[in-house]
């Protein structure tokens, strides 16, 4: 187990797609894992489908709402102690995201999650990895966080640059105190998020994305690396995607 036995991991986004997976690989490699997320059931079903070594604990949370933040971190650290990982992996898009057809109060909902729902949850946890004087921090940002894409659509494109930012900038202010953040680009990956993709995805289109369990693998390596060595940020893509 190396360096990750004995750890604590808080994954928001955990029930369903790249926060699930990071959620049992963190569990299966020795971590404490505790999954949060909107929906109580899903929680729970992905919870109960864990076969791994250990347990997988869950609290609801809406990331979007700092009340809702401070429960689950407050409950994270009496069930589980403070954490040493947290993975930001909550994220929304919505089906009509051209600045044509975008509802504005869709665009606020998703700048709320993505972006305000990571500084959230980062500010959360940082105090008490600032006093053990480590901690790593995972967000799952997309390439659509380096690079516009019209697939993204507006709102989700203006989020995920929101997030690379914060990571960034928060990173080089942390990174003193012992603290390291990542920011990780997946391409295209087969998560329930297709749902929401205005036009469906066939079934060949699915075939040649990444699978979780991919950026989940990443995601271990960069947990796994000593404290000296820092990732800030990384892309993984399916081997065919050409832009990023």
């Amino acid at each position: 187990m190396g360096n990750e036995e004995s750890k604590n991991a808080l994954v928001v986004g955990g029930a369903t797609g790249i926060g699930q997976a990071i959620a049992y690989t963190l569990a299966k490699a020795g971590y404490r894992v505790a999954i949060g997320g909107r929906r109580e059931e899903k929680l729970k079903e992905a919870q109960q489908a864990y076969d791994g070594p250990g347990e997988i604990l869950f609290h609801t949370v809406d990331v979007a709402e700092r009340d809702s933040v401070a429960i689950l971190t407050d409950w994270f650290n009496k069930e589980i102690g403070t954490a040493d990982v947290l993975a930001n992996a909550a994220g929304i898009n919505i089906r009509d995201r051209s600045m044509a057809n975008m509802n504005p109060d869709d665009w606020d909902r998703v700048i709320k999650v993505n972006a305000t729902g990571a500084y959230n949850m980062m500010a959360a946890v940082l105090p008490a990895m600032r006093d053990k004087e480590s901690g790593t921090i995972i967000n799952i940002s997309s390439v659509a966080g380096k690079r516009a894409l019209e697939l993204g659509g507006v709102a989700y494109c203006a989020s995920k640059f929101a997030m690379t930012a914060l990571g960034t900038a928060v990173g080089q202010e942390e990174a003193p105190n012992g603290i390291r953040i990542t920011n990780v680009y997946p391409g295209e990956v087969d998560t329930p998020l297709l749902e929401q993709r205005p036009n469906p995805v066939s079934d060949e289109h699915r075939s040649r994305m990444l699978q979780p369990q991919d950026v989940a693998e990443l995601v271990l390596t960069i947990c796994s690396l000593p404290p000296r060595a820092h990732v800030p940020e990384i892309v993984i893509k399916p081997r065919l995607q050409t832009y990023f």
